[in-house]
Formats: structure tokens, C-alpha cells, sequence
């Protein structure tokens, strides 16, 4: 299990323009590492526009966000169209990323178990994971991030 404190594991994939997008591409910047299940669902929406809406105030303070999930980059490009998301998200299809960062886990959802991408967000500076959250809050996640980081 990854903890605060460990240096984040390396990561490289495209993103929904099928460009290479890796931990290094974010040396200089406090990078918001998300993962979520699957675009265009209503709490992955939510999370993805609470940033969008939120962006601005991020670069401001040296942020850039990545949001990973196994859809493919098509998927992605139709959920950033839609939603007008300032940001990159990859596609971890092969689902590397999501399983080195400890996001693919036993869930329940209505009385059933299954496997699936845990949602997750990890701040990572300087390569070294410095905040994760185990429970997002969907609606209000810019906030969530900001508080525990002051």
C-alpha cells in the first residue's frame, strides 16, 4: 500500500489526444493524480467538473491534474468535449497505472461485489506523494484538496 511520504510510482500512458503523458512530465507542478471508474457517470462527472470549475485557482497555485481511468482515449475525448475539462486525462486500459497506484479493488454496490477502479486521488510533489484521499467527496473535491493542504 502506497502512504504519504513514498515516492510516487513512475506512470506512462496517453492521454485522449493519444500523446504520451508521464509522472516526469510534471516535475515543476503539485500534480493532482485522480482515478475514477468511467467517464460520463454521474459521480466521475461530478468530480471531473468540481475541478474543471476549480481549474483556474489550481494553475494559479502550481497545480496540474491528471484524471485516470480504463476508458480509451476515444472516451475521453468525447467526455472533455462535453464537459469543456482544462485537463488531461489518461487512458490506462491495460489498467498498469491504476493497479501501481493501489486503484483496483474489491467493491460493493447495491448488495453485490466485484472488482473495480477504487476512486482515489493522490497530490504528488517533487515525485513524493504528499496527500492522498481515500474518500472523495465528488461535489466538492477542490475544496476537500485545499483544506487538507493548508
Amino acid at each position: 500500500m502506497l502512504k504519504e511520504g513514498d515516492k510516487a510510482p513512475n506512470f506512462k500512458g496517453i492521454d485522449q489526444n493519444n500523446e504520451p503523458i508521464e509522472l516526469s512530465n510534471f516535475s515543476k507542478k503539485k500534480l493532482i493524480l485522480y482515478f475514477y471508474p468511467k467517464d460520463d457517470t454521474p459521480g466521475c462527472t461530478k468530480e471531473a467538473c468540481n475541478l474543471r470549475d476549480n481549474y483556474d485557482a489550481l494553475s494559479k497555485d502550481n497545480f496540474a491534474v491528471v484524471g485516470v481511468s480504463a476508458d480509451t482515449s476515444a472516451k475521453h475525448t468525447k467526455f472533455i468535449s462535453k464537459y469543456n475539462l482544462p485537463f488531461s486525462l489518461l487512458a490506462d486500459t491495460e489498467k498498469e497505472v491504476i493497479k501501481s497506484y493501489n486503484c483496483w479493488g474489491l467493491k460493493k454496490f447495491m448488495g453485490r461485489e466485484y472488482e473495480g477502479i477504487l476512486r482515489k486521488t493522490f497530490v504528488i510533489e517533487n515525485n513524493t506523494i504528499i496527500k492522498i484521499f481515500e474518500k472523495v467527496k465528488t461535489t466538492d473535491h477542490f475544496n476537500q484538496i485545499i483544506e487538507a493542504l493548508n
